[in-house]
């Protein structure tokens, strides 16, 4: 049965802000999981038996997709190029699915305005979600406050970053993803990507979750504005908008010894521990100058505008949640199995820790507020000054100088093969054997972190597809 790609019917949902709520979207989602069911690891429907319902389901998505497109004028060709990517999916037997073509077509990057919504359907896996690359679909809406508009304008141009709030979803979502993006989409050929999307009302609400419970077990008594923003999802949503831009263009920027784009070289874990953290540093760092300059100008008596009030106590907010982020719930959340994120947290709380910023006594934690600032931005030179010095260094040097900054700060695994110092042989060998003595989990949890994640294990697993409103 050929699956029609004849002009879009009107849509009976006649109003795009509760589109998540209609007949057409229901029948599309339930339609989608449907197929999920059918497809193989690869998005393919291995088994002809299985196409004939196949069929029916992509029938119904494309129906559904266009009786909503009319709600989505701003993405019309990518709705249109849709049910042609579905139609030749289903004539070529339901093999690996290729959606290039709609894929060129969405771009959402040029639809940065607060609250403007989009339709999204696509083969796909979901990063920290679903591994297998299956038929997805969901509703999104952008967070662009106008603070952060003004700031992507002018220092922090990043034309490429898409901000999200998750409206509803198919299976793959209902996980730990919080990322969209194009290079986990089914496709014939590698285009040049011109947008990635994070959904910061996800990181927003299961960052209240994570850090109002970890304050409680941990009995640190958080600064007022801190304490605000755990009880305020929307003032966490455009504090993370403002971290993850300045986070997310850092990647390109710097003096960098490698490939920014990190995730295509194989490589000792450890370093991606440091890639990611130097950008959060540099987010951190940023924060830090945009607050002081603008406290400055008002100790001098001058009256911002709106919009630089609204900079002023996101600034600091960012740095609040850079800091909680990082030290309570990235530690603890996931496998110990090369965990980069996980180590990026143990070494940011040890080294707070080390320069007595952070005590931990009488099993009360405590925080010197006015020394985060300057040992935060001390770490991050600490990276920058690594980066720096191997851009002359060949790479496994580079690998060696970085174990070396991590393993000052943090207890290396007792059988660790790097801290014992690799033999003569690997050292003389290619990189792969350097890659191959890593541990997977060369930087056990510290005491500290392992009783943490004995009282914060339910809470961790409660925030896997969590949405703004259940934070």
């Amino acid at each position: 049965m050929p699956v029609s790609v004849e002009a879009p019917r009107p849509a009976t949902a006649t109003d795009v802000r509760t589109v998540e709520h209609s007949a057409e979207w229901l029948r599309l989602k339930a339609a989608a999981t449907a197929l999920q069911a059918l497809q193989s690891k690869d998005g393919s429907v291995p088994d002809p038996a299985d196409h004939p319902a196949a069929e029916r389901h992509v029938e119904s998505v494309v129906e559904a997709i266009r009786a909503l497109a009319p709600l989505f004028p701003h993405d019309e060709s990518y709705l249109a190029a849709l049910p042609a990517d579905f139609a030749r999916w289903a004539a070529g037997g339901f093999g690996q699915p290729d959606f290039l073509d709609s894929l060129v077509q969405f771009q959402p990057q040029h639809h940065r305005v607060d609250g403007i919504r989009h339709l999204i359907v696509f083969p796909m896996y979901t990063q920290n979600g679903s591994p297998d690359r299956h038929v997805e679909a969901l509703i999104a809406e952008a967070i662009w406050p106008d603070f952060v508009a003004g700031l992507e304008a002018h220092d922090f141009g990043n034309t490429l970053f898409v901000s999200l709030r998750l409206i509803d979803f198919t299976a793959g979502y209902d996980t730990n993803s919080a990322v969209l993006f194009p290079e986990t989409i089914g496709m014939r050929e590698i285009p040049r990507f011109t947008w990635g999307a994070i959904f910061q009302d996800r990181e927003a609400a299961r960052y209240r979750r994570v850090v109002a419970a970890a304050a409680d077990t941990t009995r640190l008594t958080m600064p007022d504005e801190a304490a605000a923003m755990l009880e305020d999802q929307d003032l966490a949503e455009k504090t993370f908008v403002m971290w993850d831009l300045i986070h997310d263009r850092t990647h390109m920027r710097g003096d960098l010894p490698f490939d920014p784009f990190m995730i295509k070289q194989r490589m000792p874990f450890f370093l991606y521990t440091l890639e990611e953290l130097r950008c959060d540093l540099t987010a951190f760092r940023e924060a830090v100058a945009i607050q002081r300059a603008l406290d400055a100008r008002v100790a001098a008596g001058e009256e911002l505008a709106t919009t630089e009030a609204d900079t002023l106590r996101h600034a600091g907010l960012v740095q609040y949640a850079i800091l909680f982020d990082r030290i309570f719930r990235f530690p603890i959340t996931g496998s110990r199995v090369r965990n980069y994120d996980g180590l990026g947290g143990q070494l940011l709380f040890a080294w707070l820790h080390r320069k007595h910023v952070i005590e931990w006594r009488d099993v009360e934690l405590s925080i010197r507020w006015e020394l985060v600032a300057d040992a935060v931005v001390e770490l991050g030179d600490a990276i920058n000054e690594l980066y720096w010095e191997s851009i002359d260094r060949p790479k496994t040097v580079h690998w060696l100088k970085a174990y070396e900054l991590i393993s000052s700060v943090l207890t290396p695994n007792p059988a660790s093969r790097w801290a014992a110092g690799l033999p003569r042989e690997v050292l003389a060998g290619p990189p792969k054997g350097y890659t191959d003595a890593v541990m997977d989990d060369e930087f056990p949890l510290s005491m500290f972190f392992e009783a943490l994640d004995r009282k914060m294990r339910p809470v961790i697993e409660s925030t896997a597809g969590i949405r703004a409103t259940a934070a």
